[in-house]
């Protein structure tokens, strides 16, 4: 007599094996509802099959038919025509959002992703063995640290040019508090973001940041004596603290918010039709506003660490740049390349005297002694000035003319 092969799934194989062991009384209808994890009369129902059509009764009835929730060929043939084109590069997570957002079309991500791959749009990533590190729990109240970081990108895929998002993220919400492109990673986009945050939010009690030289003092400003940046006097004046992050992992959630930017903000931004630094700027808040929305976390606790501006937080002089300069016999001193006399009606009492000098981006300086201003003005004569160290980050925003070069296979130097 031939065999018949049955192909069962392991849930059939194991109610097959209960239910023998039920006939042979072994166990109770009750004992193996409960092994079975159904009810007693779901169990009778499955024993009664098997009694009347043997071991084929255990198999499911929907085996080799079409799902009934099966998605129609055009739903899906529409799908991959609009991964296609409208959405080329998105991922299987951000496409199921922008179909349902822009198309009203619901599929789940898994669905997605299995279409993806099967039309050769998504391949699988295999997880790499990542170095461990120890797990630093949130701060339980916004606005107790918030996490600062630049990410000098292709933002607009070749559209415009290259520049830098630089945005703050607090760390106990999750929530992205100001954000802004700027041509490079400089300390006046970090002061408008923070000016940002101020204006909205108040003073946080500390910052978290790397050890660029926008926040931490460089060597050679050390062999001066100047032990702390613009960044860091501007904080210490606002009553605010910073930390430095000694790792790219310390500040994880700031970096992981840098991935989730660049793939989401420039798609977002392609989508838009949005192709330079001012577009994108103004574009900013309404995006921030569906993705603080999508990816803010309750903070432990409701109460808010931010405290209120003070009367004689005067942000406008605050954030103004200060350098010392001495002045010479005849009442001038040198500034940037440019040299400046002072108007006195008392020019020898001035001689030799240390002033401050407040100065911006493209605004006139301001001169004081002893926190009283004093009238100047510019002289022709043009004077040599000695060049900065700039640090390789900084060095874009003074040389944007400067191209990579990729040396070659026979480089020394590889």
């Amino acid at each position: 007599m031939a065999t018949q092969e049955i192909m069962m799934s392991l849930k059939e194989a194991t109610r097959l094996e209960v239910i023998k062991r039920l006939d042979k009384e072994e166990l109770t209808t009750r004992q193996a509802s409960e092994e079975l994890r159904l009810c007693v009369k779901q169990v009778r129902r499955i024993r009664k099959r098997y009694l009347e059509e043997g071991v084929v009764g255990l198999i499911s009835r929907n085996r080799g038919k079409v799902s009934a929730n099966k998605t129609p060929s055009a739903v899906r043939d529409r799908v991959i025509d609009l991964l296609r084109n409208d959405y080329e590069g998105f991922g299987p997570t951000f496409t199921s959002e922008k179909l349902s957002e822009r198309n009203q079309i619901k599929i789940s991500r898994e669905t997605i992703r299995k279409w993806m791959m099967e039309e050769g749009l998504w391949k699988g990533k295999q997880k790499r063995v990542k170095r461990v590190y120890q797990r630093r729990a949130r701060r339980s109240r916004f606005g107790e640290l918030v996490q600062i970081d630049g990410s000098p990108h292709d933002w607009f895929e070749r559209r415009g040019e290259k520049c830098c998002l630089i945005h703050f993220i607090d760390d106990a919400t999750n929530e992205i508090t100001g954000a802004k492109f700027v041509p490079t990673e400089r300390g006046e986009g970090y002061l408008d973001c923070l000016k940002e945050h101020l204006n909205k939010y108040g003073r946080p009690l500390s910052l978290y940041s790397d050890k660029h030289v926008i926040f931490k003092v460089s060597k050679e400003e050390i062999k001066k004596g100047e032990g702390i940046t613009h960044f860091g006097r501007v904080l210490k004046d606002l009553d605010i603290k910073l930390i430095y992050a000694h790792s790219p992992q310390a500040k994880g959630r700031i970096e992981r918010s840098n991935g989730v930017l660049q793939d989401r903000l420039i798609k977002e931004m392609r989508l838009e039709g949005i192709n330079s630094i001012e577009e994108g700027n103004e574009f900013l808040p309404r995006f921030l506003e569906k993705h603080n929305k999508r990816f803010r976390k309750e903070a432990v606790s409701q109460e808010d660490a931010h405290r209120a501006m003070r009367k004689e937080d005067d942000l406008e002089r605050i954030f103004a740049r200060r350098d010392k300069r001495k002045l010479s016999k005849d009442l001038t001193f040198q500034h940037r390349g440019t040299l400046y006399l002072l108007k006195s009606v008392t020019p020898n009492r001035l001689r030799y005297a240390s002033v401050d000098v407040f100065w911006k981006e493209g605004q006139p300086i301001e001169v004081e002694y002893n926190g009283k201003r004093l009238d100047y003005e510019k002289w022709a004569e043009r004077k040599y000035e000695q060049p900065r160290v700039l640090d390789a980050k900084e060095i874009g925003g003074v040389w944007l003319s400067k191209k990579a070069t990729k040396p070659s296979r026979s480089h020394p130097w590889r």
